[in-house]
């Protein structure tokens, strides 16, 4: 389904980076393209923002995700033309992935600009991206998508596929995409190639057929403990359940859930409500010596 947009005018959200007169879109417009990092939650348009900064400044746009990107395969895109005139631009996607010795690699190529390097991360670039490189870089952060948005997205996927979707499968789609563009379009997609309509029925339907689709090693293993932290963020009960099942069922490993639990109290809560960190430690440290 061809929903990705291909230009700003059509991009939906992040209007403090790219609305009239915003940084990012003065940036696109001008042609002045730079390293730089997205940080933001899953869904919310990093990869599709790259694709319309290429696209903008006529450069050749190559994309890698670091679970799986090698030393190699960046000399590949450094030796192809590496005396030509068009700018080479590295969308590298989970750079939070690349380990200090890969991120080093990368270091000449982006400060000698034969390499314009956009990379996108779920985490704080300030911990997991090392300083020489972070300081060669801008770092915009992108935020989760509001209720209007991702019913903008619905409404145009839904007119892509030329169906119709009522108020209260919209609402309830809203509410389970929870600000992640991603996950409301492909159970849109998914629903409609299996029922050819969209009712809350069919999309709770597409839920449970998609449930335990989760790789420990892989993207979805980072965008599902993202979704759970961004569920328990917005106090949304029911989503939190459903993404905390969705990796229990899969086998992630408790500690790790727990973890982000903690860390989430600390950071997120903090002292608005003591007993949030308290309680988010005792849960560990059973988990830790109990399992």
């Amino acid at each position: 389904m061809m929903l990705r947009p291909k230009s700003l005018k059509d991009f939906v959200g992040q209007t403090h980076l790219v609305g009239k007169n915003k940084p990012l879109r003065i940036a696109i417009e001008n042609h002045q393209i730079f390293s730089m990092i997205f940080w933001g939650p899953p869904g919310v348009g990093k990869t599709t923002l790259a694709k319309i900064i290429a696209k903008e400044a006529n450069a050749d746009l190559f994309e890698m995700s670091a679970v799986s990107a090698s030393k190699d395969d960046i000399k590949k895109i450094i030796g192809l033309g590496e005396h030509g005139l068009v700018k080479k631009i590295l969308f590298l996607d989970e750079i939070h992935r690349f380990n200090k010795a890969q991120q080093d690699f990368l270091l000449p190529y982006v400060e000698s600009g034969l390499l314009t390097l956009i990379g996108a991360t779920t985490e704080n670039p300030s911990f997991e991206v090392i300083s020489p490189l972070l300081s060669r870089c801008r770092v915009f952060v992108l935020k989760e998508l509001s209720e209007q948005e991702t019913g903008e997205i619905i409404d145009r996927a839904s007119k892509v596929l030329k169906v119709k979707i009522s108020k209260a499968p919209r609402d309830w789609l809203i509410q389970m995409a929870n600000g992640d563009a991603r996950q409301a379009i492909t159970m849109i997609d998914n629903a409609f190639t299996l029922y050819e309509k969209l009712t809350i029925d069919t999309l709770k339907a597409t839920l449970q057929n998609s449930f335990l689709r989760f790789d420990k090693k892989g993207s979805e293993h980072y965008d599902t403990i993202s979704a759970f932290i961004k569920s328990m963020r917005a106090s949304n009960a029911d989503a939190a359940l459903y993404y905390l099942a969705r990796m229990v069922e899969a086998g992630e490993d408790p500690k790790f859930i727990a973890r982000r639990m903690v860390i989430f109290a600390s950071e997120d809560i903090g002292m608005a409500n003591s007993n949030a960190l308290l309680l988010a430690n005792q849960v560990f440290q059973a988990v830790t010596q109990i399992g």
